[in-house]
């Protein structure tokens, strides 16, 4: 047999026989178990309660009496925001973003009713999601179970003799390394059964899901390599648990959290108060469709006068109070667009500052690219946003177009002939959003691919040197 696979067969013997090792990866497995079944629960749950409220709404819309087309405008319309199916194994940002939109004319509201808002306080320290049990617990059990692979036998005395008995240095870290890999693997396994399942259920995703799993098998990879090394290194095995855990410390805790504050100091976002003074101010000077004084829209009524050759609004062939409500909307539709895209630029220039503290911390390139391709990332929260905004948009001048072409000047002013029929009304309100190509989605990940690539060739490198070290410059 070979050498490396034997000393990988003893490291098993001996992790069998330990009292806490085995018990503790059991648990973990469970753990894991769990968090993959209720998230899928939850997501299954929450998605079949969001197509029930929507065909609700999209229900009570089409029911409405006859009624004027702009009260149609006022009474607005709800879209909840789809999950996506790999949400189940990584939630990201879908916890802390609203899920309920509400449409309506001449404003853009943001989403509301977030899980986290919704629930204790709990939820804020992180979802039980096989993502968290990967990204968070299986590095410190691994931490635990193996910090002391090497630094066993230098306690013992057996390792010089070991090496004096011709077993090379490479076959002994490999043959340590091997069996703490095989452990990562077990980790690994329920997650692995999750993605499967979501993928059978949703092949669309099967992609994204195979890039799931394959990150976070890297991201365990990139532990053993981590702990091997620091168990190669060290003197001691306490030695070793005490620089492990200040490295899990560190990357998995500390820095992940530490460096979103750092970029919101040197790159805030304006307040929802300071957006909103913003926004009226503007809509103020953009000007009043509802004041016929006022100077933007007599300009504007000119202008139309001007385009059908008639010098009242009582002769235009359309209704001049649906052209101003097309008019209006269209102005102010402008502004919340522009305001929507700025925001979206400075939180993405946020991100790609964020992208820099990767390379200290491959924790934080491994949950970009994990929301990234679960589609539960910033990107995918605004392109809901996006087209819901088209959607409101397009229902509202719909509604504005109705009252120019099917109403007169004159009967507007009657309350009982400014009516239309509820048939209006029908497949009007009707929203379907389109995801990412997963495709597309992957693509944006593999910068984060490569920072977990090269944070391995890193440690194997050093992995390398060090065996050469632990061999006197033997391989």
């Amino acid at each position: 047999m070979n050498a490396a696979l034997r000393v990988a067969r003893e490291e098993w013997r001996l992790l069998r026989r330990d009292r806490v090792a085995l018990p503790a990866l059991a648990l973990l497995l469970v753990l894991s178990a769990i968090a993959a079944f209720t998230a899928w629960e939850q997501r299954q749950a929450a998605t079949a309660e969001r197509a029930r409220h929507q065909a609700q709404v999209d229900h009570a819309f089409e029911t409405q009496p006859d009624r004027h087309p702009h009260r149609m405008v006022h009474y607005g319309h709800f879209v909840f925001r789809p999950l996506n199916p790999l949400a189940a194994f990584d939630a990201g940002i879908d916890p802390y973003t609203g899920n309920t939109l509400f449409l309506e004319g001449h404003r853009q509201n943001s989403a509301n009713f977030g899980d986290v808002r919704q629930s204790s306080l709990l939820l804020r320290f992180g979802q039980l999601t096989p993502a968290f049990v990967l990204q968070v617990l299986a590095p410190l059990l691994l931490v635990f179970i193996g910090h002391a692979a090497v630094a066993r036998e230098r306690e013992r005395g057996t390792l010089r003799v070991l090496l004096a008995q011709g077993l090379p240095p490479r076959a002994l870290v490999a043959g340590k390394g091997l069996a703490l890999l095989a452990v990562a693997g077990l980790m690994l396994l329920p997650a692995a059964v999750a993605l499967t399942a979501i993928a059978v259920a949703a092949p669309a995703s099967a992609g994204a899901a195979l890039a799931l799993g394959l990150a976070h098998a890297a991201w365990l990879g990139l532990w053993v390599l981590g702990v091997v090394l620091a168990s190669t290194l060290a003197r001691r095995g306490r030695d070793a648990l005490l620089a492990l855990l200040a490295a899990w410390a560190v990357c998995v805790v500390l820095l992940p959290r530490l460096a979103p504050e750092l970029v919101t100091a040197t790159l805030a976002l304006p307040t929802r108060l300071e957006t909103d003074i913003a926004v009226a101010r503007e809509l103020a000077a953009l000007g009043d469709s509802h004041n016929p004084d006022d100077p933007y829209f007599s300009a504007f009524r000119q202008r139309v006068l001007a385009q059908y050759g008639v010098s009242r609004v009582e002769d235009l062939p359309v209704n001049y109070k649906g052209l101003v409500g097309q008019e209006g909307e269209r102005l102010t539709s402008a502004l919340f667009a522009r305001h929507a895209r700025d925001g979206l630029a400075l939180q993405q220039a946020q991100l790609a500052r964020l992208g820099g503290f990767a390379l200290l911390s491959p924790a934080i390139a491994l949950r970009r690219l994990s929301m990234g391709a679960a589609g539960t990332d910033l990107l995918a929260y605004s392109r809901f946003m996006a087209q819901a905004e088209a959607h409101r948009y397009a229902l509202v001048q719909a509604l504005n177009r109705m009252q120019a072409e099917r109403l007169s000047w004159a009967t507007d002013r009657n309350s009982r002939e400014s009516r239309i029929g509820r048939e209006h009304w029908q497949g009007l309100a009707e929203f379907r959003f389109t995801p990412e190509p997963p495709a597309d989605a992957l693509r944006r990940t593999l910068p984060l691919a490569g920072v977990l690539a090269g944070w391995l060739l890193l440690l194997g490198g050093a992995l390398a040197l060090a065996t050469r070290r632990l061999g006197g410059g033997r391989p």
